[in-house]
C-alpha cells in the first residue's frame, strides 16, 4: 500500500471516540465508511467525505479493515454476532474498551470465523486523536499490525505489545490505574489548599511542577521492582514516610477534608514498616498488593493486621 492509495477503512460505532477515529482517517486520506445505530451520528462525517453504511453488513462489505469502537464488550458481540461470515478474511481491530479476558474471548471468536484480530487500547481522549500526544496499544495478530501500521498511525503512535490479545487491555488498565491514582492525589491537594481560600488556578502551577518532578519515581520504582531490591537507591526511607503520611490525613480531617482518597495507602505503609522494611523505599508496598490469586500466600486487604 502507498500514501497515494491508502486502504479503505470501516468504523463501526460513532460515539465521541469513534467519531474522532473516523475524522482522523478522513484527514489521512483513507476512504472511510461509517456506521452507527443512531444514523444521525454519521451526518457530520458524511459532510467531510465519509460514506454512510445503511447497515453493519454494508459497512463490513465496504472495507477489508474494520474498526470497532463501541460501548462495551457486549456491544461488540451484539453488533458483529450475526455477521461472522461477512467478516471472514477481513481484519478486525477492536478499539472498544474491554478487559484482557474479553479481548481473549473476542480473539478466539474471530479466529473461529477466519477473522484476523487485533485488540487495542486508546491512550487518549477524543480531542487528542491524530495528534502527537495520542498513542494506542495493540496486541494480537502481528500480521494485521504490520499490514495496517501506517493506517492505524492516523490515530496516534502505535505500540505493538505481542501476540497475546489481552496484553493491550491489561496495559491500558494499568496505565489508567496510574492516571486515576494521580487524579485522586490532585483532587485531595486542591481540596486541602482550598481550605485557606487558595484558588485552584493559583495552586495548579505549583502542583504541576511538583508532580512533573516526582514522575521520575517511575524509573526508580521500576528498577527496584525488577531487581526485587527495595533498598536500592533509597533517598527517603519508608519508616520516615509512614510517620509523615499520618500527618497528612490528620490535617485533612482537621480542615474538614475527607482523607478517603489518600487513606488506603497509610495502613500498607505501616504494615510494611512493621514487617521490618522501614529502611527500604515506598516501592516495597507493592508486595502487599499481591493476593493469593497472583502467587502470594495470603491475601492482603490493606487493613492493619
Amino acid at each position: 500500500m502507498t500514501e497515494s492509495n491508502p486502504p479503505a477503512v470501516t468504523v463501526l460505532g460513532l460515539g465521541d471516540m469513534g467519531t474522532a477515529l473516523a475524522e482522523a482517517l478522513l484527514a489521512a486520506g483513507h476512504p472511510t465508511t461509517v456506521w452507527n445505530r443512531t444514523t444521525a451520528r454519521a451526518d457530520r462525517l458524511v459532510t467531510k467525505g465519509a460514506a454512510r453504511a445503511g447497515s453493519v453488513a454494508e459497512g463490513i462489505a465496504a472495507s477489508r479493515l474494520v474498526v470497532t469502537c463501541l460501548l462495551d464488550h457486549r456491544s461488540v458481540h451484539d453488533v458483529l454476532g450475526h455477521h461472522a461470515d461477512s467478516l471472514r478474511g477481513r481484519v478486525l481491530v477492536n478499539l472498544t474498551s474491554t478487559s484482557p479476558d474479553d479481548a481473549t474471548e473476542l480473539a478466539t471468536w474471530a479466529a473461529c470465523h477466519g477473522v484476523d484480530y487485533l485488540d487495542g487500547g486508546i491512550m487518549a481522549v477524543p480531542p487528542m486523536i491524530g495528534t502527537p500526544d495520542a498513542f494506542v496499544l495493540y496486541s494480537g495478530s502481528r500480521a494485521a499490525f504490520d499490514t495496517y501500521h501506517d493506517t492505524l498511525a492516523a490515530f496516534g503512535a502505535c505500540h505493538y505489545l505481542g501476540a497475546d490479545p489481552g496484553m493491550a487491555a491489561l496495559q491500558d488498565f494499568a496505565l489508567l490505574s496510574g492516571m486515576y491514582g494521580m487524579f485522586a492525589g490532585m483532587l485531595h491537594a486542591f481540596a486541602l489548599a482550598g481550605t485557606e481560600g487558595i484558588e485552584a488556578a493559583t495552586f495548579a502551577p505549583l502542583l504541576k511542577r511538583w508532580l512533573s518532578t516526582m514522575i521520575g519515581f517511575a524509573d526508580t520504582a521500576a528498577e527496584q521492582i525488577d531487581n526485587g531490591d527495595y533498598g536500592r537507591g533509597v533517598v527517603s526511607n519508608l519508616a520516615m514516610q509512614a510517620t509523615g503520611y499520618d500527618e497528612f490525613l490528620t490535617l485533612a480531617e482537621a480542615r474538614g477534608i475527607s482523607p478517603e482518597l489518600l487513606a488506603p495507602l497509610g495502613p500498607l505503609m505501616r504494615q510494611r514498616v512493621a514487617d521490618g522494611h522501614g529502611a527500604e523505599d515506598l516501592t516495597g508496598v507493592i508486595e502487599l498488593l499481591k493476593t493469593k490469586s497472583n502467587g502470594s500466600d495470603t491475601a492482603r486487604t490493606g487493613s492493619d493486621a
